[in-house]
């Protein structure tokens, strides 16, 4: 059996959602291992449709066990809300179906405060955040500061560590023009929810190492994409926490050598959320085409995502910082239609060189040009083929071209929103 970590190939909203929960038909555990609620992941199952924003996607398999790690930074509000959720549908009936990282950071109303003050006062230096709290969550993990799961069962431990850090966190609110948080609503909102929490707790590190030492297969469910890594996005346009491939064992709590494959998920062109360059972006009436027919709108804030052609120099370098072993492609079906399609194999710089790599420089990266190679588009629908060879020859064709740029294998390929739409070409949990 094998151990597999899914990760964003582009700057998120790639369809991992959809992708972790077919893969979970064959994994035995999920983890989700890092981000927070700022991340939704769109699932359709029989029509139905499910946006989840912390809660693992396979937790809408039966039996399943699902693992909120220590690497995420966890909204208890939003978290309770899913429970709820799931409970309702009948997806989470014993607790220990889910369980929680003790150490996990909490994100608390002063952290989403201080995040929509900093925003709403950056001006034309906006990040594009969703204002949730992520990044001054994060902060305050850094500083050796933060509250965690475990402390919202310890009043007394709670209530001394909100006083130590809402007087200061209410004075960065006031600078920012917010209205302030008040002590005992803060602490008696989170215990509350904590309650409701407390069934879930448990050690996330000794449990998946179990699972691995079991022979059990795990799948391990980043959020956002490579390109909104902290460490090795598009700095300073990042979320605020590492979301390559790397960090799935840091944020579960396990060796690095229980990882068998790596496979990263990119639709079929390009898209993003928020400021900061995009090479591909298009800003006429193809781009507005893709947005539409893909439905590109963000599952967590609603906001239209930027649409462009799809970029084989950020596959490429998505493909050497997770260490790609397979490619899942999703969205192809949008495609559908298009007289010519276009990918980018190269940017030309601003001094008039050429290159085929990536730039690291977010100021050389936000002059370059794309250099397109075109390819013929096809007409026919695809929502209904289930094998690769029914695919139009055109579609193949494009597949098999962005196998060649990247040099990694397309898996699987989406074709439509369901969970049954889609042509899987290899099962990774059988190829270690």
């Amino acid at each position: 059996m094998s151990n597999v970590v899914i990760v964003g190939a582009q700057w998120g909203d790639e369809g991992k959602g959809k992708i972790v929960d077919l893969f979970t038909s064959w994994a035995d555990a999920v983890v989700r291992y890092q981000g927070g609620a700022n991340a939704g992941h769109t699932l359709v199952v029989g029509g139905v449709k499910t946006v989840l924003h912390l809660v693992p996607s396979g937790i809408l398999h039966a039996g399943k066990r699902c693992y909120i790690g220590n690497g995420l930074v966890v909204d208890p509000e939003a978290l309770v809300e899913e429970i709820e959720l799931l409970k309702g549908r009948g997806l989470l009936v014993d607790p220990q179906q889910l369980i929680v990282s003790e150490n996990a950071h909490v994100i608390l109303p002063y952290h989403k405060r201080i995040d929509a003050g900093r925003e709403a006062q950056s001006g034309q230096q906006k990040i594009g955040t969703t204002g949730r709290g992520i990044g001054p969550a994060y902060e305050d993990k850094v500083a050796r500061r933060g509250i965690r799961i475990r402390d919202l069962a310890r009043p007394k431990t709670l209530r001394e560590k909100l006083e130590q850090r809402i007087t200061e966190a209410n004075a960065q609110i006031k600078s920012l023009g917010g209205e302030p948080v008040e002590l005992e609503a803060v602490l008696q909102a989170a215990l509350g929810l904590g309650e409701k929490i407390l069934p879930h707790v448990g050690d996330v590190s000794r449990a998946v190492s179990h699972e691995i030492e079991r022979g059990r297969a795990v799948l391990f469910e980043g959020a956002q994409g490579t390109l909104l890594d902290v460490d090795h996005g598009t700095y300073p346009f990042v979320t605020s926490s590492n979301t390559v491939a790397g960090y799935a064992v840091v944020g579960a709590g396990i060796g690095p050598t229980a990882i068998d494959q790596v496979i990263g998920i990119s639709k079929a062109y390009t898209t993003r959320v928020g400021n900061g360059p995009m090479p591909t972006e298009l800003s006429d009436a193809t781009g507005e085409r893709l947005r539409t027919v893909g439905a590109e709108f963000g599952a967590t804030t609603g906001r239209p995502r930027r649409c462009g052609w799809l970029d084989a120099l950020v596959l490429r370098y998505a493909a050497r910082v997770n260490g790609l072993t397979g490619l899942a492609l999703t969205k192809l079906d949008v495609l559908s239609g298009l007289d010519t399609l276009k990918i980018a194999v190269a940017y030309e710089l601003a001094d008039g060189k050429t290159t085929q790599e990536f730039p690291n420089d977010l100021e050389v990266l936000s002059e370059v040009r794309p250099v397109y190679e075109e390819l013929p588009g096809w007409k026919e629908p695809l929502n209904d083929l289930r094998e690769y060879a029914e695919l139009p020859d055109n579609a193949r064709r494009y597949i098999e071209r962005v196998e060649q740029l990247v040099g990694v294998e397309a898996i699987a390929v989406s074709v439509g929103a369901d969970r049954a739409q889609t042509i899987v070409r290899k099962n990774p949990f059988r190829h270690a």
